[in-house]
């Protein structure tokens, strides 16, 4: 469930066995359609939540955060202009996050108790810290136990808007748990089993207390196509792109993003 209240799936790669896991979230064109995020959409996504509620009460479009207010911080990010030509962002969308995150990190860096704290609040029926845990993990690429606004708004940007390859791109690394270039079935059920630990009871359709394992051996059945034990990022993404209904709920990392 999201903190709006609707019922959602508790799947990044959808259903194995071929059925939408979200009916009325997909289009039924027989092709997966590219979503196109809005502000109402970008605002679905709790990391995004959490920055812009910090900045609902004092932010007055005062012209003085229009370079960031790089001063302000220990850690200063790189330039407005830069993170713009890095990320899908405009202008005024990092402007807005940077304030976010300012004012709750005035440090310029977030941690990994952060980003728990961040997903109990958003989805208080169930256990959110292991998901929180990966989440971060895949967030913090320089693997200091921080991380930086650019690294923040650049994993953002290509959540939210990036292009599909970049999506599983992003997608690989989350389930590459130790970082070694391959995903074994045991990294895939850690995230799978956080994932429904985080949505609790609400998930839809309902599901078995084994539905994690049971999803993960079907897909990991699909991806291993050498049978060789681990998934590379090219049998990741080769799998991902010929499959329609992972690529459907490639539209669903809003919900647990």
């Amino acid at each position: 469930m999201q903190a709006d209240g609707k019922m959602v799936d508790g799947s990044l790669l959808g259903d194995a066995n071929g059925v939408d896991p979200a009916p009325g979230r997909v289009k039924n064109s027989g092709k997966w359609q590219k979503p196109r995020f809005s502000r109402k959409a970008l605002m679905k996504c709790c990391l995004v939540k959490w920055i812009i509620a910090s900045t609902q009460p004092q932010d007055k479009g005062d012209s003085s955060d229009s370079d960031l207010e790089l001063s302000t911080v220990r850690h200063q990010p790189e330039g407005l202009d830069q993170l713009q030509a890095q990320t899908k962002f405009t202008r005024k969308e990092l402007q807005s996050l940077y304030r976010g995150f300012k004012n709750e990190c005035p440090s310029g860096l977030v941690d990994e108790e952060t980003f728990k704290s961040i997903y109990s609040q958003f989805f208080p029926q169930g256990d959110a810290s292991t998901y929180a845990h990966f989440l971060f993990n895949a967030f913090d690429i320089n693997r200091n136990g921080s991380i930086r606004f650019e690294d923040f708004v650049i994993g953002l940007s290509v959540l939210l808007r990036g292009s599909v390859t970049e999506k599983l791109n992003w997608a690989f690394n989350l389930y590459d748990i130790n970082k070694d270039g391959y995903i074994t079935k045991e990294e895939m059920l850690a995230i799978m089993k956080s994932i429904y630990d985080m949505m609790g009871r609400y998930t839809y359709p309902c599901v078995r207390d084994d539905a994690p394992s049971e999803h993960v051996d079907k897909f990991f059945q699909k991806m291993d196509k050498n049978r060789d034990g681990v998934v590379t990022i090219e049998e990741f993404i080769e799998t991902c792109q010929k499959d329609e209904n992972i690529m459907n709920s490639m539209q669903l990392f809003e919900n647990v993003i």
